[in-house]
């Protein structure tokens, strides 16, 4: 059987199919066999700056792992009876989903001993939660929800995990409250993990740094890079958004998103129900994100630290431009670890429009 597969025959048919589905899919169909690893470019990335002391690139390696073991339970969460609720409800009032639990411990204990944090913040606990006596503490703060959209998980919609990175301010120990209540602006690490279709790592280390995007291939398993440079394009028309709260929001909101849907103006609507999956799909096509508050949320309902802060650190450094409506997401200074804020993100020009709206 192994001469037949090495014949030549064999071997040239082998050859004809991968230029067929080069010439199908492009560049990106060698990119998996040939292309660049996380860890690659992370240590590149590192490389381009000696002042590094390496914690940054070994947190996200973790990140990374932690990411595989989610998306391993995932894909198999059926199979592995962990659909479904707790039966039990988090800190924001929100029923608790079996995997909830179990991303939120996947990515404690594959951060935790790692010598590289201070201190984590996660949607599924009350307070900052600790680095054990046992393991040093490092530089960094990793605030995370560790699997957004959760519910959607019985329906095989996309979630994900949402993370922001900050560089720590006290000068050593523990994590403290300055560490973490602090401007967007701060941010020197985030991003998220999608876990759908496939799971496709969105990362930027920097506003001019650019985002990139890196897809598991899990027959390695490996995450290679497969977006590079994400820029968010400025012509799309589509928008996202939970249109059944309308009559909650703020009336010249609406007015002005009942304007687009005027046939010659070309805007289409688009809306998953995660917000992953929908942040994830605008910033890959293009088009404008909205989460506005609501008569029962005036504050809105998005964390600031782990979810409007990651995605408008993403937004900017794809070009684009994220708002509370009425200042910029970033540079909210936040007073609580769980403190709410509304959200519109996306293409400068239309974010710059919902603006324009709400100033009436």
């Amino acid at each position: 059987m192994d001469d037949e597969k090495s014949s030549p025959a064999c071997v040239l048919a082998h050859m004809d199919v991968r230029r067929a589905w080069t010439r199908y899919l492009g560049p990106m169909s060698t990119q998996f066999e040939e292309g660049t690893t996380l860890d690659r470019f992370l240590l590149e990335t590192m490389h381009a700056h000696p002042e590094a002391r390496g914690q940054l690139v070994t947190l996200l390696k973790q990140v990374a792992l932690a990411g595989k073991l989610v998306s391993a339970r995932v894909n198999r969460a059926g199979l592995a009876g962990m659909f479904g609720a707790t039966g039990s409800m988090n800190i924001q009032g929100e029923y608790v989903q079996k995997m909830d639990i179990y991303a939120n411990e996947a990515f404690k204990r594959a951060l935790e001993h790692a010598g590289v944090l201070c201190m984590m913040v996660s949607e599924e606990e009350d307070a900052p939660v600790r680095i054990p006596e046992r393991f040093a503490c490092g530089d960094y703060v990793f605030c995370m929800d560790p699997l957004d959209g959760s519910s959607n998980i019985d329906t095989n919609a996309s979630i994900g995990t949402i993370f922001t990175i900050f560089r720590r301010r006290s000068p050593a120990g523990h994590g403290t409250p300055e560490d973490v209540l602090r401007p967007g602006t701060d941010i020197v690490a985030a991003g998220y993990i999608v876990y759908g279709a496939g799971t496709v790592l969105v990362l930027s280390t920097g506003l001019d740094a650019g985002v990139h995007g890196f897809t598991l291939d899990p027959a390695v398993g490996e995450f290679f890079l497969s977006h590079s440079d994400i820029r968010l394009d400025a012509t799309t028309r589509t928008y996202s958004c939970n249109e059944a709260y309308a009559a909650q929001w703020d009336p010249r909101l609406r007015t002005w998103l009942d304007g687009l849907k005027a046939p010659e103006l070309g805007w289409s609507a688009r809306y998953i129900g995660s917000l992953v999956g929908d942040v994830h799909r605008n910033l890959v096509k293009g088009g404008l994100f909205l989460y506005p508050p609501t008569a029962k949320a005036p504050s809105g309902k998005l964390r600031v630290l782990y979810e409007a802060f990651p995605l408008a650190f993403l937004c900017e450094a794809a070009g684009g431009a994220a708002t509370d409506g009425e200042r910029r997401i970033l540079e909210i200074v936040p007073t609580t670890i769980h403190q709410r804020t509304p959200l519109f993100l996306g293409n400068r020009d239309a974010v710059e429009a919902v603006l324009g709206a709400l100033r009436g």
